[in-house]
């Protein structure tokens, strides 16, 4: 089932065109990657759907909701979670404490707490960071954790507000690459269980091609391709623009879905 449809996004900075007539769509449960060399439009694309760029022109629609002008806040509250491609926390909060701001975030309770906020949803945070694989280190400041860990805590954050959507920008970024396919793994079986819908930039093609269902490729802010990992591999325009040819030897053996 389709949960976002993207159509015909198109955004301008001056003379230059970042993104011109976007349309993609994300079911329920999917992974789906963007990518594309440096300036072709992915993180304009990107902001747009999570509301930090507004189109020129288009529409973003989850469940079938027009949220095209909508701020990023009520789309976290509308079921659109983040990450973000340097992970942000509060490092000298305990990871059970950043997960529980989220959680009181996600339940308008920021204002006017009559209670401290480390005694809200305490229970609820660290059932979160279990599905994570974090529970045990709930109670850690954020500045102690490996940044691998610090990830998966940021995904804990962006699982608080129960998303239908989750947006990931470069999520394996600054991480060795035995962490990526563990956190890309993890989001992997957490979306399937949950019906999220994962759209997601990498530039990481080893994490793109082991872990989307479906890939769509920019260029100059126009979708050049969208398919299949191994149909991407194998689109000569894919090639000539962006891969070359050492990803289009053998189709992909990810361990995550393909």
């Amino acid at each position: 089932m389709t949960l976002l449809t993207v159509t015909g996004l198109h955004k301008s900075f001056g003379g230059v065109v970042a993104a011109r007539d976007v349309s993609f769509t994300v079911a329920r449960g999917e992974m789906l990657a963007i990518i594309g060399p440096n300036g072709a439009g992915k993180s304009t694309v990107f902001n747009m759907v999570g509301g930090q760029l507004g189109p020129d022109r288009g529409q973003v629609l989850i469940d079938g909701q027009d949220i095209t002008h909508a701020s990023p806040q009520a789309r976290f509250r509308g079921g659109v979670g983040r990450t973000f491609q340097v992970a942000q926390t509060f490092l000298s909060m305990s990871a059970a404490e950043n997960v529980q701001m989220a959680l009181i975030s996600r339940f308008r309770q920021s204002r006017g707490l009559w209670t401290p906020a480390r005694e809200r949803h305490r229970a609820g945070a660290v059932d979160l960071l279990a599905q994570v694989g974090m529970a045990e280190a709930a109670d850690m400041p954020c500045s102690a954790l490996a940044y691998g860990d610090v990830k998966r805590v940021e995904l804990a954050i962006a699982l608080a507000g129960q998303p239908k959507l989750l947006l990931m920008d470069e999520p394996t970024a600054g991480m060795a690459p035995q962490e990526r396919a563990a956190l890309m793994d993890l989001t992997a079986s957490i979306a399937a269980s949950q019906g999220i819908g994962v759209l997601f930039t990498e530039h990481d093609m080893d994490v793109v091609f082991g872990h989307a269902a479906r890939v769509i490729v920019l260029l100059r802010g126009q979708i050049i391709a969208a398919g299949t990992p191994d149909e991407i591999r194998q689109d000569p325009q894919v090639r000539r623009a962006y891969l070359g040819d050492s990803h289009a030897l053998e189709p992909s053996q990810g361990t995550g879905p393909a």
